[in-house]
């Protein structure tokens, strides 16, 4: 059984109606005694019920609350998607561990969530172990192919082209890799297992909900762009499958039982890659074999900082959000958050003045470690964070425009998924995995089932050619043959005592470190439960010429006047991340998904 992330899901008691509230308030100050047999009689039923009532449907009771976390007494597993939160529940329940559970939840995403989850991009996952309190980092960052140069993405008119959408927008895919490093080192159960989920879904074909038919029908022009993908997700008219279709993919189905007989090789060297290099050669791609055998995932060491007392672990470059995330927090925390409330005026100014000069030096000075080396310490360093603090005017705003990257050296596409999963042993995994847009390329390749990524946009390539016709050094996050893009993805976790605390993560290209360090606020400095968190409106601070401030419905009039007045310009738009996070409390863990996107679910073990 699942828990929504939608209110008002639970049967506790603090969900009732405002009549059965006043009654049972009656009841406790009458104090009246129960009749022997009804006492009787009730204990009896609650025996029962806590016999064979699965645990997510505990809810914490809290009348100060209005939103409730999902509560379980053993692991759990939240994300996006009904259906991969509940595979990795019935992976823990098998006796699968947080890796197990990662690796069978990213699967069954590639077949039911296509515009994101998938075995044809990218990610990073972040495992914190009980066993010796270890943790590591998983970098399955796509990789440009050999072919894969400036030159090759400036069309005739000297505009780029081909980079954000099309079968040469793919680099090579680390997804595969990087779940497969993950079980080898750290999985318990077999491979073959976890896959199994996904292959039926596959195979068997899922019925789309609304949600699910609406993205398709947003991406129909971009799913399109090849005739295997258009099979699979159009009709034959163009137009995109409906609500209440099946959604059938046998070629992605056959795609993951190759990975589960064969492991990564099958992907990086076998079948799937024979097909793969098949496709490219025959549509003008880039991407050959020789690429995709070279393709290698990292584990790193996790970038380490702290907030308030927690310790913070966050993803290392190639990952330009986890540095952007540790010095936003150091900004922070030379400030009385906390005095000021959630969602004030100076809570918000804060936030977006902190980010302006996160995201400037992110931009400035995150790369592919490979290519460049990268101020870590920098990033994770109080004393710098505090001298970008004293920059910061409580009374007006800094023009986006006018901030400038600091010395850090002193000190040394929206559209992604996330997932989070913790076992009864404390194990937790935070991971985040993209296609970059929407579908990605929109590439399909022949006999493979899955859509390619669209990750060569990420690296910054107009900067690049500027830098190239004016003679000067390339920027930060140049495209080389097969270097990594800097990415805004973070998984991150606080720890309390050496152990797992906090486990979230989000969505949303360059609104993911914004949204994760309002998720980390809300817990640590407004006390909020994560439910709470999870649903307060949230900004994020653009850094273009203009800077504007996105803001989600839910601030007061009177908030967005004095933002302006300080300089600001707010803008209502669309909501901002979708984060899926985990609380784990001394004896219980807590769960919210994030009810910004349908489908999302905490499920229990």
């Amino acid at each position: 059984m699942r828990t929504d992330a939608s209110p008002g899901s639970g049967s506790d008691p603090g969900d009732a109606s405002p009549g059965i509230e006043r009654r049972l308030e009656e009841s406790r100050t009458m104090r009246r005694p129960l009749p022997r047999i009804c006492t009787a009689l009730l204990a009896l039923c609650l025996s029962a019920t806590a016999a064979t009532a699965p645990a997510q449907t505990r809810q914490l009771l809290n009348y100060e609350q209005i939103h409730k976390p999902v509560v379980a007494d053993g692991g759990m597993a939240v994300s996006q998607s009904t259906q991969a939160s509940e595979a990795g529940a019935q992976v823990l329940r098998e006796g699968g561990n947080a890796v197990d559970a990662a690796v069978a939840m990213a699967f069954v995403m590639a077949v039911t969530l296509p515009r994101a989850g998938n075995i044809g991009g990218d990610g990073y996952m972040l495992i914190h172990l009980a066993d010796g309190d270890r943790a590591v980092a998983i970098d399955y960052r796509s990789m440009a192919p050999a072919m894969a140069t400036l030159e090759a993405y400036v069309g005739e008119d000297g505009t780029l082209q081909g980079h954000s959408a099309g079968i040469r927008a793919a680099g090579v895919p680390g997804t595969v890799a990087g779940l497969a490093l993950a079980h080898e080192q750290y999985g318990r159960l077999p491979w073959k297992q976890l896959l199994q989920p996904a292959i039926e879904l596959a195979a068997d074909g899922m019925v789309l909900s609304r949600d699910e038919a609406f993205a398709l029908d947003w991406g129909r022009d971009r799913l399109a762009r090849s005739e295997a993908g258009a099979r699979v997700f159009l009709h034959p008219d163009g137009s995109a499958l409906r609500a209440g279709e099946r959604l059938v993919q046998a070629d992605l189905a056959w795609s993951l039982r190759q990975i589960a007989e064969h492991g990564a090789d099958a992907f990086y060297r076998g079948a799937i890659a024979e097909r793969l290099d098949a496709g490219m050669r025959a549509h003008g791609g880039l991407l050959r074999k020789a690429d995709l055998a070279a393709y290698r995932a990292i584990e790193r060491e996790p970038l380490r900082s702290s907030y308030r007392g927690h310790a913070l672990l966050t993803m290392p470059p190639s990952s330009g959000g986890g540095p952007g995330i540790a010095m936003t927090l150091n900004i922070l925390e030379q400030f009385d958050l906390a005095a000021m409330g959630a969602g004030s005026a100076d809570a918000l100014h804060l936030l977006a003045e902190a980010t302006k000069r996160a995201w400037r030096d992110r931009r400035a000075y995150a790369n592919d470690p490979v290519a460049a080396r990268v101020p870590l310490a920098g990033f994770a360093s109080k004393a710098y964070g505090a001298a970008r603090a004293k920059e910061i005017a409580m009374d007006r705003a800094t023009p986006a425009a006018e901030v400038r990257a600091g010395d850090i050296w002193a000190q040394e596409s929206r559209e992604t998924t996330h997932f989070a999963v913790v076992d009864r042993d404390g194990n937790a995994v935070s991971n985040t995995y993209t296609l970059g847009a929407d579908f990605g390329s929109g590439v399909m390749i022949e006999g493979t089932g899955f859509l390619l990524g669209n990750l060569i946009g990420n690296f910054s390539l107009q900067a690049q050619l500027d830098a190239a016709r004016e003679g000067s050094e390339p920027p930060a996050n140049a495209l080389r043959p097969g270097s990594r893009p800097v990415s805004s993805m973070a998984p991150t976790m606080l720890l309390q005592g050496g152990r797992p605390w906090l486990v979230t993560g989000s969505p949303g290209g360059n609104t993911i470190p914004g949204t994760v360090v309002q998720m980390i606020v809300n817990v640590v400095d407004f006390d909020m439960n994560i439910a709470e968190a999870t649903s307060f409106p949230r900004i994020h601070q653009q850094v273009t010429a203009r800077g504007e401030l996105d803001i989600e419905r839910g601030f007061s009039p009177d908030t967005l006047r004095l933002l302006r007045e300080r300089g600001h310009e707010p803008t209502q738009g669309q909501t901002i991340g979708s984060t899926q996070t985990l609380l784990l409390a001394p004896d219980h863990v807590e769960g919210a998904a994030d009810p910004r996107r349908p489908g999302a679910a905490a499920v229990a073990q």
